[in-house]
């Protein structure tokens, strides 16, 4: 079974940096291609970016390309999201999605697990 633990969200005002991790844990890191999302109040879950499993493939949101970088460490079974110059807009729950085999990378149905998210909050 797969387990997603997602960890580093907190509060942070308007410009700074903040890096989230995701631990992916019961199967092996490297049979799975992983993703960041993210939902805000009111709104849908929405893709963020997305690295296949072993790291060759990268793809991001377009408005979110040149602040967040994704990246994952296939040793440590860790995805990380580097993100800068945070806005009030980035303020949302995060989430990271893990499958065998993502058809549609930027489907959310395209990821059979999930972790529990993990919340990020910009003050300006």
């Amino acid at each position: 079974q797969v387990q997603l633990v997602e960890s580093g969200g907190r509060w942070v005002q308007a410009g700074d940096s903040l890096r989230l991790a995701c631990v992916l844990s019961g199967r092996i890191f490297t049979d799975y291609d992983m993703a960041w999302f993210r939902q805000a109040p009111g709104q849908e879950r929405i893709f963020i970016a997305a690295i296949s499993r072993g790291g060759g493939i990268i793809d991001y949101a377009d408005s979110l390309k040149g602040r967040f970088t994704i990246s994952r460490d296939n040793a440590e079974n860790t995805m990380s999201l580097q993100m800068n110059s945070l806005e009030p807009e980035d303020t949302a729950l995060y989430y990271c999605a893990a499958d065998r085999n993502a058809w549609d990378r930027r489907k959310l149905r395209s990821y059979d697990y999930w972790g529990q998210g993990t919340q990020v909050t910009v003050s300006s």
